[in-house]
């Protein structure tokens, strides 16, 4: 994660930032207490947003509700990239529903 924008970086009231996936990585099963916009810059990933499932790749945009358990898998054999913007101070929750914070990049 590259962070362009953040409340540590000077009050932002959204956070910015970058996810550079390598070839086959898998994100956790997760959720957020606010809405993340992502856009695919290069390379292709599968979604997984709530009961669905479909494939992205370079210009495409998803935007994940609040509240709808989500994971992203990178492309096999290229990887991605993406820019992410969510609310500042959003906070992660576990498929489980358990408070996991707010991650380092959106603080």
């Amino acid at each position: 994660m590259t962070t362009f924008a953040s409340p540590t970086q000077g009050g932002a009231a959204r956070s910015l930032w970058r996810v550079d996936a390598k070839p086959g990585a898998q994100g956790p099963r997760h959720d957020f207490d606010s809405e993340q916009v992502w856009s695919w810059l290069s390379g292709g990933a599968t979604v997984e947003l709530g009961d669905e499932r479909f494939k992205v790749g370079p210009g495409d945009t998803v935007v994940m509700p609040a509240h709808v358990v989500r994971r992203v898998l990178a492309d096999a054999e290229a990887g991605y990239a993406a820019v992410v913007t969510a609310a500042a101070g959003a906070r992660a929750i576990s498929a489980e529903g358990g408070d996991l914070g707010t991650p380092p990049w959106i603080a």
